[in-house]
């Protein structure tokens, strides 16, 4: 999943995924300055049962006000289409359903449980089908049942890649769910009737959704979890891409007003039955997402304790801020592992070894983390593998023998071995200042190294430019960038949705033979060994090809004021745990 938030100065969109207050283990203990790691929601209760437990102190009532520093926020609201953290932390937690959820407690560690369906699901012996028995008392915001037929409607659209290009159902639907070949999803093949697509049946009257593989598919119950799991309604009224600004709820909380890059309001539903829902909570009476926040005017407001401050948290608190924050906040301070890495990811086809290793040791690690708020250490380590720490069969190596490090000399001598002509093309995400800044870093070290740097600012989400084909600066750029969160805590989830031939986000257009084969043989291995050899290819991927340079992994600060209970973060989202959250009186 892919982190919404722009990267330093490539403008990298910053991803589900993909981690809870300190580890997941506890209170955050942020005065050590020690960097974090997760399971991201690894734990599983099949058995969990609506109303969700009640919160220690909690009371009804109030508006919490949600700052996201630099972060454009999702582009539309469409469940179908949701493949960022923060679009999926705030509509998994308060608008919009699935067949399972991340139940989060009160120290932000994330079970898998169940939500629409009243268990996790019921696999065939091959995980090549999976059955789902749907709850009886759930609803969509004017009162009516969600029924079978409309939750494996929602399915189907996943498989619509031509309507959700930038869907997960890229990455999962299409490639897992029997048919794939023949069908393309009820808005693209409009010749076929999606009822009688072979990847999904419903029964209505018994209240089952079945959905059948190609292959198998041991980690449905974690794809379950996705919006794109979830109900849609029948017919026109959930058309692309009008559906995706005014969305029908069937969570805790509908949608008042969205407009997108700048704020999202939702209020109470009154038509959800918190005895249906094992999870969330319904607490505060409205929350008010400000997207694109100013960092410097965030910061000060997180730490005046002022009347705006006291009801408000924020995704995210600069490194300026950090120390001041560390004596004004206390436990209001979160420090959020996630299981993220990012990259700078040059295209494949367009540049050689040397030119590659040349950007990984002219990369100015800690004084671009620096420029961009980030805290070294604390928020970002140096990365070495693709997988992150805190995941099964995280690989440990070094491409050249030890970690890369910024060094001018080292990058100097790699470019005048390169083929490649010395130019970089690239973007950058202006309205963030702090995504600026970072930017006349790296060009900086960039040029030092002997590089020419064309680094052009965009005004929406980089993806916007990175996944359209027929876009002209998209098809000028040569070096592209992607900061990557677990979807689900396994290689499955990082892999394939980055190295594959042809997926959707693997922007640097990676693609080799053996590496696909191998992709695609990791499913009919044993599960137990499954970690084993996500570990391997990754270590082949990086260690034989090293299409693309790891830059660090990630652990976010969330600052809470004064009046907000149970300040914590999810660890299975990497954001706060907005599903907890209450105000205080």
């Amino acid at each position: 999943m892919r982190r919404t938030k722009p990267l330093a100065a490539l403008a990298v969109a910053s991803l589900m995924a993909l981690a809870a207050c300190g580890s997941g283990d506890g209170p955050s203990d942020t005065e050590t300055g020690d960097f974090r790691e997760t399971d991201a929601g690894a734990d599983k209760d099949p058995d969990a049962e609506g109303p969700a437990p009640e919160l220690e102190g909690a009371e009804a009532g109030g508006t919490i006000t949600v700052f996201l520093p630099g972060d454009y926020g999702p582009d539309d609201l469409d469940p179908t289409n949701g493949w960022s953290v923060t679009g999926n932390s705030i509509q998994q937690a308060l608008t919009s359903r699935s067949l399972t959820q991340y139940r989060v407690d009160e120290d932000g560690n994330a079970t898998l449980v169940p939500d629409l369906a009243v268990d996790l699901g019921t696999p065939n012996e091959d995980f090549t089908q999976w059955t789902f028995q749907l709850r009886d008392n759930a609803t969509w915001e004017d009162g009516s049942p969600i029924t079978a037929e409309e939750v494996a409607f929602g399915i189907a659209r996943s498989m619509d890649s031509t309507a959700f290009p930038g869907g997960p159902g890229t990455e999962y639907s299409t490639q897992f769910f029997a048919g794939a070949d023949e069908f393309e999803g009820p808005y693209t093949d409009k010749d076929t009737d999606w009822t009688e697509w072979e990847g999904v049946e419903f029964d209505n009257d018994a209240n089952t959704v079945t959905i059948n593989m190609s292959k198998p598919f041991p980690d449905m119950d974690y794809w379950g979890a996705f919006m794109a799991m979830g109900p849609a309604p029948l017919g026109k009224t959930s058309q692309p891409p009008a559906y995706g600004q005014n969305i029908m709820s069937n969570g805790p909380y509908k949608v008042e007003s969205f407009t997108p890059q700048d704020e999202l309001v939702l209020v109470k539903n009154d038509q959800w039955d918190p005895e249906s829902d094992p999870a969330r909570h319904q607490y505060a009476d409205k929350f008010i997402f400000k997207f694109n926040a100013d960092p410097d005017q965030t910061d000060q407001i997180m730490l005046s304790d002022n009347t705006e401050s006291q009801t408000a948290l924020s995704t995210d608190l600069s490194a300026a801020s950090y120390q001041d924050a560390l004596e004004t906040l206390g436990d209001r301070l979160v420090q959020q592992s996630t299981q993220c890495t990012s990259f700078i990811y040059p295209v494949y086809g367009k540049t050689d070894l040397a030119f590659r290793k040349a950007l990984a040791y002219a990369y100015p690690y800690e004084d671009a983390w620096q420029a961009g708020g980030q805290v070294p250490g604390v928020t970002r380590v140096p990365a070495n593998s693709i997988m992150p720490p805190g995941m099964a069969g995280k690989p440990d190596y070094f491409v050249d023998g030890e970690q890369f490090t910024f060094d001018i000399e080292k990058a100097k001598e790699l470019l005048a071995e390169s083929e490649t002509p010395p130019t970089i093309d690239m973007i950058y995400y202006e309205p963030d200042p702090l995504a600026v800044a970072a930017n006349e870093v790296v060009v900086k070290a960039y040029e030092e190294a002997g590089f020419t740097v064309k680094s052009t600012p965009v005004q929406e989400s980089p993806y916007s430019t990175y996944l359209n084909p027929d876009d002209k600066l998209n098809k000028s750029l040569n070096v592209r960038a992607v900061a990557w969160c677990s979807d689900w805590p396994s290689g499955s989830t990082f892999i394939p949705a980055l190295f594959r031939g042809g997926a959707t986000y693997n922007v640097g257009e990676f693609a080799e033979d053996t590496i696909d084969e191998r992709i695609a043989g990791v499913a009919e291995l044993p599960i137990e060994d499954q970690a084993a050899e996500w570990g391997a290819i990754d270590e082949q991927i990086q260690t034989e090809f090293f299409p693309a340079v790891p830059t660090a992994y990630y652990n976010q600060l969330f600052a809470f004021g004064s009046k907000i209970g149970n300040p914590s973060g999810d660890e299975a989202l990497g954001a706060p745990n907005y599903k907890n959250l209450f105000v205080m009186p």
